[in-house]
């Protein structure tokens, strides 16, 4: 799963950069023309965001990972290969892992404050990625739909975790400067992974 994202983000490396850049320079000028302030490491969270949606919908659209066929019997490929293999971890983690994010951003995004939100959200949007794989080639698995449901639910309960500590923490500790430095320590090491990644420089983390 790791090595696929990678090649994929290696492949619109270029849409992705362009993405980027329209993005904040829109964002800027809202900011400028509407005022408002700017929290820093809201405007980084709702861009890492938006990164992760693109780079989700390119994953599950990528003709070149399909195999066809649907299967609507539960278990099935979760089962397909033994317990413990690579395959069933990268298949059933893998599954769960990609929607991790989606239920933390989208519980953040909607203020959710109850499960069934997200188990509709995610249900919605894997049903709707499923049906739009078969349409293009690749297949239908309810599986698939029943592991996205978990990991955007894992991903609600991580974002509660997360507010339940933020709120018990120091005072100073839940100023945004805080978030800001750190927000701005994890772009730059993003940003000399992704030069290093990209062959732009040499940094030796690969």
């Amino acid at each position: 799963m790791t090595n696929t994202i990678f090649d994929l983000i290696k492949n619109i490396w270029p849409t992705l950069v362009i993405f980027i850049i329209v993005l904040i320079t829109v964002r800027l000028y809202y900011f400028k023309l509407n005022g408002g302030k700017i929290v820093f490491y809201k405007e980084f969270l709702n861009l890492i965001f938006l990164i992760y949606i693109l780079l989700l919908f390119e994953l599950v659209t990528n003709r070149e990972l399909g195999y066809g066929g649907v299967n609507l019997v539960p278990f099935t490929e979760i089962f397909r290969y033994k317990i413990g293999s690579y395959l069933f971890y990268q298949n059933v983690f893998g599954n769960i892992a990609l929607f991790i994010p989606f239920g933390y951003f989208i519980s953040r995004y909607i203020n959710s404050k109850k499960t069934i939100h997200i188990f509709i959200i995610s249900l919605i949007t894997s049903l709707t990625i499923e049906l739009v794989q078969l349409k293009i080639g690749r297949s239908m698995d309810i599986d698939d739909i029943m592991l996205n449901i978990i990991g955007g639910i894992s991903g609600y309960l991580i974002y509660v975790g997360l507010s339940a500590i933020k709120k018990r923490l120091p005072q100073f500790l839940q100023k945004d400067i805080i978030y800001n430095i750190i927000s701005i320590v994890l772009i730059i090491i993003i940003l000399l992974y992704f030069l290093d990644f990209m062959g732009f420089v040499n940094i030796g983390w690969l």
